[in-house]
């Protein structure tokens, strides 16, 4: 025995022996390998991408109407306009999925971001600069391409950072500071166009830039684990039990979800167009502020419940809210259809806010749900955003001919019912997707 057991002590020596020299010492095949700790964010790269959020928001807001009332006053006709618009929109539908495969690819999101908003600004100083025909269709092109991937891109940073139990809050945040920076922008870039010229609406978009990437910077690139930031299993980067495309393509709660969303989109799209419409029918004096308040209204309502509706998701599990959001519609195209008085109009748009809140967090957050463990999180997000960009493409044409057919309350009703068809969508067919534990 005092043989063995000195055997057994010179073995081990030998082994720390060698070790110190600098070799390396073979693991029993039976011993796993050790999982590596993840970095907690820290609270600068938090704060990063609240800023980087609000200001992204803020560039994106200078592509809003003012393109329209840009170009207008650069002597475009309304078909000229309409043209460059449907090829900005078409390739967004088209990039979505293209997006997110990109984004689910790449070895820095950091990077491709920086460089998707740098895109941006080179296309809102191609606006300002060189407004003809083939210069504006390229600065069109050019922002819709960066547009298709940054969403993802936002998203799958957040989940790199924060992982799968904590990523509801985390949506909720971001929902929160793009609403922030959505309100901020409309009113400069209102503020710079009354006073300055519309041109200048794309100006400050491009000197924007800079604080967003700055923002983007503060942003460190070793807390963005990569695994986790496109959904795969988080213990290992690489995983050999991902999914293939194909797989994700076929899981069912996706699926259904990116259902839902069309039919979401296709009930909601059009109501605030066509609300607008219908009331400067009636005061042509008062529609402009009427319609800045119907905006106004759900933004702050997004500000102040989306962090809200994050933890509530972790909490109660994400069908209640879904059908919450649902409902909310479905009430608000009633009361659209039935609601004459102005303020009564303005009162109603709560229940868009209660919509927007909802969906601003569960679509990013059920696509994680759904996508976790296949590698391809960013690609199921490019599949839900084709889906609601199809939805909301269809629903102006339909609701725009019920509208001139039949009567804009009929139409209303028929939004309504496309509302509450996903009503019962989720609460007759869609799974619960949360997850109770984390990876």
């Amino acid at each position: 025995m005092a043989y063995s057991r000195r055997q057994s002590f010179i073995r081990i020596d030998s082994g720390r022996d060698r070790l110190t020299a600098g070799e390396d010492v073979p693991r029993p095949p039976s011993e796993p390998e050790p999982r590596q700790p993840f970095p907690s964010p820290s609270r600068a790269s938090l704060r990063g991408l609240d800023w980087f959020i609000f200001f992204l928001a803020d560039v994106q807001t200078g592509f809003g109407p003012f393109v329209a009332v840009y170009l207008t006053t650069q002597k475009w006709t309304q078909v000229e306009i309409g043209f460059v618009l449907s090829i900005g929109g078409l390739v967004a539908l088209i990039g979505q999925m293209p997006g997110g495969a990109i984004v689910d690819a790449v070895r820095s999101v950091r990077l491709v971001a920086g460089a998707a908003v740098a895109a941006i600004g080179m296309s809102a100083l191609g606006y300002a600069a060189w407004p003809i025909f083939l210069v504006v269709a390229a600065a069109a092109t050019l922002h819709a391409v960066a547009s298709c991937v940054l969403g993802p891109l936002i998203a799958a940073i957040s989940l790199g950072l924060v992982g799968p139990l904590a990523v509801g809050e985390r949506f909720g945040r971001n929902a929160r500071f793009a609403s922030l920076g959505n309100g901020f922008a409309a009113v400069l870039m209102g503020a710079v166009g009354y006073l300055l010229s519309s041109r200048a609406v794309f100006l400050v978009t491009f000197m924007l830039v800079v604080p967003t990437l700055i923002a983007l910077s503060m942003i460190r690139k070793n807390e963005i684990h990569l695994a986790r930031a496109r959904g795969a299993p988080a213990c290992n980067e690489a995983d050999a039990n991902a999914t293939s495309v194909i797989g994700l393509l076929r899981r069912r709660p996706l699926s259904i979800f990116a259902g839902s969303v069309l039919l979401l989109q296709l009930a909601n799209t059009a109501m605030l167009p066509l609300m607008a419409g219908v009331v400067t029918t009636r005061s042509s004096q008062w529609a402009p502020v009427l319609i800045a308040a119907c905006i106004i209204v759900p933004q702050a309502i997004v500000a102040l419940a989306s962090p809200s509706v994050g933890r509530r998701a972790q909490q109660w599990g994400r069908r209640p809210l879904l059908l919450l959001g649902f409902a909310a519609l479905t009430i608000r195209g009633v009361l659209f259809a039935i609601v004459s008085d102005p303020y009564l109009l303005v009162a109603v748009q709560v229940f868009d806010g209660i919509t927007a809140a909802v969906f601003a967090v569960m679509i990013p957050l059920i696509v994680a749900d759904a996508a976790f463990g296949s590698g391809h999180f960013n690609l199921a997000q490019g599949i839900v955003g084709t889906a609601s960009g199809i939805g909301a493409s269809l629903s102006t044409v339909l609701a725009g001919y019920v509208s001139d057919s039949f009567g804009s309350g009929i139409a209303f009703t028929g939004l309504a019912g496309i509302a509450a068809a996903g009503l019962l969508v989720i609460w007759l067919v869609m799974p619960e997707t949360r997850s109770k534990t984390g990876n």
